[in-house]
Order: C-alpha cells, then structure tokens, then sequence
C-alpha cells in the first residue's frame, strides 16, 4: 500500500479479485471491504474491524444483476429498489448458499443495497462481483468521512496483510451512513422494519408511499 495515497482502481480490483481487503469510498462513508464470496477475505475484514462474527457487514454492488446469486431480489417490493437504488438504501433480504455463514444473520438475511458511488460500483464491477462495505473503522471507532480520518492502526494493519487503499473517485458526502430496512410482506406489500435510519429518511420512505415501523 502506498501510504494513504493509495492504488488505482486497476490495481485495487486486482487485490480484492485476488482475496485481498481495500478501503475506498462510498456515497456516505469510507468503507472497508472484499470479494463477499471470498470467506478467506471476509474473515479478515471481521479482524480488521475487531467486529463480532455476530454482526454481518453490508454488502454493496454495482448493479442488481451482482445481488441475484446472493439474495432474493424477488422479496422486496421492486417500487424500493427502483426508486432508492442505487443509493445509500441497505435492504435486509433472504440469503442464498453463496454467501458465507457471517454475512448471514439469524434469520437467514443479509443485507445489501446498489451504490450510487462512481469508484464503489467501478470496483465492484472490475472485482467481478459484490464488496463487503462496513464503514472502515474499528468496531465502536468514528466511521472516516474523508481518508485523513481513517485510524492509523487499521491502516497499519490492512498494509501488514497486504491490502490497499483506492486512490481517486469523489469523496465520500459524510453525514449519516446508509439506512437499513426490512421488507414485512407478511405485513403488506408496503411494510418496511426501519432497522437504521440514516441517509434516506424515514420522511422519504413514507413519501414514497411505505408504511414504516421501528
């Protein structure tokens, strides 16, 4: 890695295609990701953070075609995604085989959203697949809004294990991270458990006509 000047976009999809970690930015945060089918490398992730195998990293994509082998895109209402992706909108939904055992939750669930991020989808689509993308901080640590706020010693760490960070691409907005939700279709068609509310409002989603439950 070369200091926080980081590596091009080729050189980072390269590192993550080859089961390494990168950091690099997204529409809301700095993340901290990997291949998501790559358990090696989401291993590592979880180590990095010094994040509990208890709580699965989001995952980001390109486009929705990279989520089809992952989640059950069929169990969302599409009225969401096409309105709130891409974007900073993380939707919990059932996990297929793919995927392994931490980026699941109890119940089954992981939790995905399409980036509105230029470089983020640039590298997803160049890795060949969907990214792990946890806010690059360690657990309870302030999230970087810009890469001068990144913790020295996680980027210490990431440059002993061989990882990199991704130079160019706009920065990050800041603010809030991404909001998670829970499609209820058991509930209604429109029924979303708001999980975490953050750069999409929950003002927004009842605008867009969704009924919102905490």
């Amino acid at each position: 890695m070369e200091g926080t000047g980081g590596v091009s976009l080729d050189s980072a999809a390269a590192c993550l295609a080859g089961g390494g970690v990168a950091l690099f930015p997204t529409e809301t945060l700095y993340a901290l990701g990997c291949l998501a089918t790559n358990a090696r490398a989401v291993a590592d992730v979880y180590r990095l953070k010094r994040r509990s195998l208890e709580r699965p990293l989001l995952l980001l994509a390109a486009h929705s075609g990279q989520l089809y082998d992952l989640v059950a895109l069929d169990a969302a209402p599409q009225e969401l995604l096409a309105r709130f992706w891409p974007g900073p909108l993380t939707v919990l939904l059932p996990a297929r085989g793919s995927l392994p055992e931490s980026l699941v939750n109890a119940d089954g669930k992981a939790a995905v959203r399409v980036t509105s991020h230029a470089l983020a989808a640039a590298l997803a689509l160049r890795t060949g697949g969907a990214l792990t993308a946890s806010s690059a901080n360690r657990s309870g640590g302030m999230p970087a809004r810009a890469l001068e706020d990144a913790d020295g010693e996680l980027l210490t760490a990431l440059k002993n294990l061989g990882g990199c960070v991704v130079r160019g691409g706009g920065q990050p907005i800041g603010g809030a991270p991404s909001t998670i939700v829970e499609p209820l279709p058991a509930v209604s068609g429109k029924a979303l458990r708001v999980l975490r509310e953050g750069a999409v409002s929950v003002d927004m989603l009842t605008a867009a006509g969704f009924v919102c439950l905490c």
